[in-house]
């Protein structure tokens, strides 16, 4: 009998300075809201990274608040945690496909993200999901989010924005 397949799992990056990340949870279904919190910030934590939460009424939310965040806040990386299931109307394609498409978007911004946002057809399969203690999926989000910081800072970039620099501008650099 063959075994099933298997997933492999990189190392945690390890950090000379810890990152700040800011998980921004939309706790619709606040029970998988706080396993997805839970299983992020033990991820953080244990890559020595610090963490804070902010709270957003839905999916559709997370990449606004994280893009405001990313301009406006001092964070290294960003977790987006929230839970859609399928309900009897095409509302759920539409927050499922918009909500992964504006992170999407900020990562190609060069923006560290992760995206724990559970797209599941009932609650059986987001608790599941969601549980620190089976797939963990806000964990591997965070994971995800720190994996990127670590690739980012791997790479040299000290500034955080695109664009011109002061000393680029007046002919210094």
């Amino acid at each position: 009998m063959m075994a099933g397949p298997t997933h492999h799992a990189l190392a945690r990056p390890e950090f000379d300075e810890g990152p700040k990340i800011l998980i921004a949870v939309a706790p619709y279904y606040k029970d998988i809201a706080d396993n997805l919190l839970a299983g992020a910030m033990a991820e953080i934590e244990a890559a020595g990274g610090s963490s804070e939460v902010v709270e957003l009424p839905g999916a559709l939310e997370l990449p606004s608040a994280i893009g405001i965040a990313a301009r406006m806040g001092d964070y290294d990386g960003f977790v987006a945690l929230g839970c859609v299931i399928r309900g009897e109307t095409t509302h759920y394609d539409t927050v499922c496909n918009d909500s992964s498409r504006g992170l999407t978007l900020l990562g190609l911004q060069g923006i560290c993200i992760g995206n724990g946002i559970l797209t599941v057809e009932n609650y059986e399969q987001a608790a599941v999901r969601a549980d620190p203690q089976g797939q963990n999926k806000g964990g591997g989000a965070a994971a995800a989010a720190l994996h990127l910081v670590a690739l980012a800072r791997r790479m040299g970039r000290k500034d955080k924005g695109l664009g011109f620099t002061a000393s680029r501008l007046s002919g210094e650099g």
